[in-house]
């Protein structure tokens, strides 16, 4: 209720509200300032509201006091249960734990006001899952309330947690949750097997390292607690075989470890031992945690290929032995009760069995071809024998033979046969080492011998020093050589071998005399570097010989061009002269006549040098239309051949294609200058052809003609 010391109770002051809740959650009387709640609080979704009030007057809507703010809080009741908000919950604990092991801690919320009454405070409570777990009222941990819980008698538990708000008291509210406990696994048994002894029954032919019987023992453990570990106790028999264990089934596989013959043993007895593998010592005082089991193992009889003597058989044999000679034999039996023959034969596979032979009853192996220790140092091929009562029952063995090798090949020099010595060599220098190789398999201890020839040992220049080592050094025996004089030297070393019989070789080292520094490094080898300076570098005398590489080549391509030039001469000889002129002294059919002889020929040179299209050859290019400009009638023949020559030099696809272009024209430097009738007098008695006598011996004939016709026709014709 609001009230203003203004107020007279005559209705002169009215009192407004706002704030948080005005007019939606609150409302006010405004004449008599009474406060309403028009709707259900919930201290939980809003604890308290502040709002401001204020006294008007009604006539003049002034304010008769400032305004006022008050706070309207929401008081808690217990309209809320606890809530396990994590619920439902899942724990574990190991089994075997002792009473009062710690599972679980639960907790569960109340909305209520924890700071008004006790409509907040929890108890917590198990209302199922006794009498195994416990709870704590006011924490919620759970513990274990039995000892010694079993999980092979039972693994899972579910409880019932309660938590009640008001402290417990009769008309608090509650709620619940559901706690889902598992036991898990402890090593607290041993294996256990369930029969005392196992028979196997096991065939003789089995093979080594298969599966003959498997035997199981019972852990009632969990995962790696229930891991078995099963060993044969040492004994009669054990040690024919081996024990392992499956992983997926936890089953001991007996395995064989030899192999079994009836004839020889017909039963086996011994001891399997099951133990755990991961051990748990607070259970080591409830006894041993393993069990004991016996196998008794029964060989059955089966019939047997027959049985070889030994695994492998090596045997050697010299090369070149004659074909037919018995290097060996092989032996196999029947072991079986009833022996039965054994017959051999080779398995052939390729052609290096045809080598050999064997016989069938005896088991002996005999050459068929000659061997050549060279060419297959080793034979490597498998026998079979077969029992003759059941040939299907075979065996096989491997038989390697070695040829030996008989002393066939002379040793030679392994290294290069050419060698250098420097120009400055002191005597008694080492220029090179030198060992041998023989194709003959050397036996251990074979030694080589180096010398000269009896017929170079006593030469001056070089000789061998044998180390006995299988090595030899080429020494030198003077003091200095000179390439000038002698550039290459042949040694011819003798080489022995010590095998029987023995074998020699004469090798000849080719020795080059080189120039050397002062420390004996070689500068060069090469016959060319005895003339060239002694200061010039490889890499200067490689510039000097392309630099005069370069300048042979442009010294060819200069006479090839003046040849080629000197081709092209319009004339070459007397001839060629003679029948230019009868040719060109032809006379024609008139100016009409344009086809007794190739105008072309005439064409200007100084439009040729404008024009550089090749006359020589057909152009590639498009043919352009041929423009032939109208002829007048009385044109002079002068410009009807300028006409045609320069429709021809602008066209590029006019003939001539052969080589009549490039020596129609004479030439700017004759000292004929041009010869056609173009630019000749008009009359030939304005000609004067003595000039021609001028012209030396090439030109006589030509002069003897004209002199000739002058003098026969004095008068001139006009």
């Amino acid at each position: 209720k609001l009230h203003s010391d203004l107020d007279k109770g005559v209705g002169t002051v009215k009192y407004t509200l706002s704030g948080d809740g005005a007019g939606t959650v609150f409302t006010i009387d405004e004449t008599t300032g009474d406060i309403h709640a028009i709707r259900s609080l919930d201290r939980e979704e809003k604890p308290f509201y502040t709002l401001r009030a204020q006294a008007v007057d009604v006539d003049t809507k002034k304010p008769l006091e400032p305004e006022s703010e008050f706070i309207i809080k929401v008081q808690d009741i217990n309209d809320n249960e606890p809530k396990f908000l994590d619920g439902p919950y899942v724990a574990s604990v190991p089994e075997m734990s002792p009473v009062g092991a710690y599972v679980l801690q639960v907790k569960a919320t109340d909305a209520d006001d924890p700071t008004y009454g006790n409509s907040a405070r929890v108890v917590y409570s198990i209302l199922q899952g006794q009498p195994y777990f416990s709870i704590d009222p006011k924490t919620g941990v759970i513990r274990t309330a039995l000892p010694n819980m079993d999980r092979e008698v039972k693994e899972q538990y579910q409880v019932l947690i309660q938590a009640k708000d008001m402290g417990g008291q009769l008309g608090g509210l509650a709620g619940t949750t559901t706690v889902n406990i598992t036991l898990t696994d402890v090593n607290d048994n041993p294996p256990r097997f369930p029969k005392s002894i196992f028979h196997l029954k096991v065939p003789e032919s089995s093979h080594v390292g298969s599966a003959i019987g498997r035997i199981r023992a019972v852990d009632p453990d969990f995962g790696q607690n229930a891991e078995i570990e099963y060993n044969i106790v040492p004994g009669d028999g054990g040690n024919l075989f081996d024990i392992t264990t499956d992983e997926n089934t936890q089953e001991g596989v007996i395995k064989l470890k030899k192999p079994l013959d009836f004839e020889t043993k017909k039963a086996y007895t011994f001891k399997v031992e099951a133990s755990n593998l991961h051990l748990d010592h607070r259970f080591h005082s409830v006894g041993p945690f393993k069990d004991t089991a016996t196998v008794k193992i029964n060989v059955l009889d089966m019939d047997e290929p027959p049985v070889f003597s030994k695994p492998t058989y090596t045997m050697e044999v010299y090369e070149d032995t004659p074909v037919g000679t018995i290097i060996g034999a092989v032996t196999a039996q029947d072991l079986d009760a009833g022996s039965s023959s054994v017959r051999y034969f080779i398995d052939w596979k390729n052609d290096v069995d045809n080598y050999f032979t064997i016989d069938a009853t005896e088991g002996t192996i005999a050459t068929n071809e000659l061997l050549d220790r060279e060419s297959t140092a080793q034979y490597n091929f498998s026998i079979i024998a077969s029992k003759v009562s059941n040939p299907l029952l075979t065996s096989k063995v491997n038989v390697i033979i070695n040829v030996l090798d008989v002393n066939e090949f002379p040793p030679e020099i392994s290294v290069p046969y050419e060698t250098s010595v420097c120009e400055n060599a002191k005597p008694g220098q080492v220029i090179q080492t030198v060992t041998a190789a023989d194709k003959d398999l050397s036996p251990a201890g074979q030694r080589f011998s180096f010398r000269l020839s009896a017929e170079d040992s006593n030469k001056p220049n070089f000789t061998v020093h044998d180390y006995r080592n299988n090595t030899a050094g080429i020494e030198t025996r003077r003091n200095g050589y000179n390439r000038r004089q002698q550039e290459l030297y042949f040694l011819p070393v003798v080489i022995e071998d010590s095998s029987y019989p023995v074998q020699s070789s004469t090798n000849t080292m080719t020795i080059r005399v080189c120039r050397c520094d002062s420390d004996g490094t070689i500068l060069s080898c090469n016959v060319e570097a005895i003339f060239l300076p002694v200061g010039l570098s490889t890499g200067a005398l490689i510039a000097i010989l392309l630099c005069i590489v370069i300048l042979l080549v442009i010294v060819v391509l200069y006479v090839a061009l003046r040849r080629q030039k000197k081709k092209d001469t319009l004339m070459t000889s007397k001839e060629d002269i003679r029948d230019n002129v009868i040719h060109y002294d032809d006379e024609g059919g008139g100016e009409e006549d344009t086809q007794a002889f190739d105008i072309g020929a005439l064409r200007n040179p100084k439009v040729i040098e404008d024009n550089k299209i090749r006359r020589d050859i057909k152009p590639d290019t498009l043919r352009f239309p041929r423009q032939r400009p109208p002829v007048e009638d009385n044109t002079d023949i002068r410009d009807f051949i300028n006409q045609r020559l320069q429709e021809n030099d602008v066209d590029p696809t006019a003939p001539p294609y052969d080589s009549l272009a490039t020596y129609a024209y004479e030439g700017n430097g004759s000292v004929a200058e041009s010869l056609s009738s173009i630019d000749s007098l008009t009359t030939e008695a304005d000609q004067d052809y003595d000039y021609l006598n001028d012209w030396g011996p090439r030109f006589k004939i030509l002069a003897d003609m004209f002199g000739e016709e002058e003098s026969y026709n004095p008068d001139k014709v006009t």
